[in-house]
Formats: structure tokens, sequence, C-alpha cells
């Protein structure tokens, strides 16, 4: 193969959507949380995931990642059916993204240091002192302080619990990041403290984001896109000003009602 068709391929791998889901159908029981959906999420972008309370926001972050089963449809990452692959391929495929889950997970046996280590023990064949230097570069680029590395979740504020979780999914050095709820829990300052953090990792290390939200501030801030779910399906995807001008009542109720309305209006103008 010649040096323009690797470039050739290069660049329509950066094309093509880091996700694509066609078709999703998820359920427990006899109701289904997803029917049909189709979702798209672009390389180096960070998508911003609304929907109402219960509609299944964190069900499809966990369909994606493949903790929740699927009884209809294709999920594909970084070009792959998961579906498709071995167990070692598939083991390959999710050493390429991090996780963020809601009110960060944390072991709370084990130290912020010994959190971020457990993906490098699981994957890496390491020593001890080059995962404690590699932990100590997280912790240093989440915006902690050193001394946060011995510290176990229960001696750490909320925002810290939000940092070392992210330290943690950014252990493997990933492509992909999903983020569940990043600023759920925290007092507005912390919220914004970390939106600019999720903005300038992702700017740094050209992270693509998956961030599942209901903070308008964060939407407006820091998402290149923004997809709306409801009634199993995306009703909407795009620039956040396309969604402001829907008239879908959902939406409408979303960006224009009382805590939105301000917003909306002041980018609307």
């Amino acid at each position: 193969m010649t040096a323009v068709e690797d470039k050739a391929i290069d660049a329509a791998a950066r094309g093509a959507p880091i996700i694509s889901v066609r078709g999703l159908v998820v359920g427990f029981g006899d109701k289904l949380v997803m029917n049909g959906l189709d979702l798209d999420v672009r390389r180096g972008e960070v998508l911003g995931f609304v929907g109402g309370s219960g509609q299944g926001k964190s069900v499809l972050t966990r369909a994606i990642l493949g903790l929740v089963p699927k009884r209809a449809g294709e999920i594909r990452i970084f070009g792959k059916d998961r579906d498709a692959l071995s167990a070692p391929e598939r083991r390959a495929l999710e050493q390429r993204w991090g996780v963020l889950f809601q009110n960060g997970a944390l072991f709370s046996g084990l130290t912020v240091k010994q959190n971020i280590q457990v993906p490098m023990r699981e994957t890496r064949d390491i020593s001890q002192g080059l995962m404690d230097e590699l932990a100590m570069l997280k912790i240093a680029l989440v915006g902690l302080k050193p001394d946060a590395a011995d510290k176990f979740p229960s001696e750490l504020s909320g925002g810290m619990v939000k940092r070392a979780a992210l330290a943690r999914a950014l252990a493997l050095d990933p492509e992909l990041v999903f983020l569940d709820e990043p600023t759920s829990g925290l007092d507005p300052i912390g919220a914004a403290e970390f939106d600019d953090l999720i903005a300038t990792l992702q700017e740094t290390l050209g992270l693509t984001v998956f961030m599942v939200t209901h903070d308008l501030d964060s939407l407006y801030s820091i998402c290149d896109r923004v997809a709306a779910l409801a009634d199993g399906r995306v009703i909407a995807e795009g620039a956040l000003g396309t969604l402001l001008k829907s008239d879908h009542p959902w939406l409408r109720a979303y960006f224009h009602g009382v805590r939105g309305g301000r917003l909306a209006g002041s980018l609307l103008d």
C-alpha cells in the first residue's frame, strides 16, 4: 500500500463517526427504553446527550459500552461492530475509551492513586514504579494536588471525586471518553470549573467526548453538538441553536422553560 493510499484511508477514518448507532432496541421486561434509536458521534467533538429523567440516557451509554444487552440494532465504535469482535478484539477496543460514571464510582477501599491504577493493572504489564509515575501525571492533569494521591474517596469533596474519577478514565490515554452526568451534584462554581477542565483536556488531548448531561450551562459552554432523547429515539441533533428553534414539545419545555429560557434567549438574540 502506498503512502498516498495510507493518507486516503486515514482521512476517511477521520471523517467517519467514531460511534455509529443504528436501529438500537433496548428493553427491560415489557418496557422498551430504546426503540429504533440512531446516533452518530463525530471524531474530535463534544456531544451533549440530553433527555428527560428516566428516558434512558445512561442506559444508552451502557448499551454502547456493552454493559447492557441490546435486543436489536447495530453499534459500531471506531468503525467496528462490537458484537462481531472476538473477546480479545473487544478487550483491545475497550482500552481505547475511558468512562466517568455517575457520582464517580470510585472504589471506596482504594486511594485515589490506586483507583487510577486499576485499569493499568488489568491491561498493562508495567512496574509499580511506572504506574505510580503515571498515576501522579493523571492526578496533575485533572487539577488535583499531589497529596490527593493517598486520600480515600471518603476524604474527598464532591469536586475532587469527579476529578479523581476523570483521572481514572484517562488512565490508559483513551481516544474516546464517556461522561455520565459529570457536573451532577456540584455547585455552580465547581460545575463551571469542571466544564472548563473537560474543554481543556478535549482540546489538548484531541479527545472525542460523549457527555450525558442535564446541565444547561454545560451544553452552552462546551458542547459542539447536542442530541436529544425522547420516546426511545433521538428526536433532534445538531448545533445547539438548531435545537433551540425546534417546535418539539419536550425541546420547547427543556430549553425555553423557567430555567432554560434566559440562556436560550441570550443565544438566540
